[in-house]
């Protein structure tokens, strides 16, 4: 008699963007890491340090700069570092994918 083995479904890892607070898998997600250096992004996910997550949106990136990444990190962010951070943030698009958001999401951001 044959055993048939029930394959468990591959664990993928869950990060909670910054932003908007939805929770996604962390490839859908854009690394910032606080480093000795400064605050650094993160495309490889590999960068030693404390670590946040954000979507690749616009809106969720100015949420982030609020504040709610700089207490993620646990650290305050340079103006060097916030000048850098917003370069990267003028070039993303002013939505996630609606696949990506939540109702909960969306509803948060029409609210602010």
């Amino acid at each position: 008699m044959a055993a048939k083995s029930k394959s468990k479904p591959k664990h993928i890892p869950q990060r909670t963007c910054v932003g908007c607070r939805q929770v996604l898998p962390k490839r859908n997600l854009i690394r910032v890491v606080r480093t000795e250096e400064g605050i650094r992004i993160d495309p490889t996910g590999k960068l030693a340090g404390r670590g946040a997550y954000l979507h690749d949106a616009k809106r969720c990136w100015e949420h982030g700069l609020k504040g709610s990444l700089a207490n993620a990190l646990r650290t305050s962010i340079s103006e060097q570092d916030l000048v850098a951070l917003t370069a990267y943030m003028d070039g993303l698009p002013e939505e996630a994918p609606a696949e990506e958001r939540a109702p909960q999401a969306r509803k948060r951001l029409k609210e602010e």
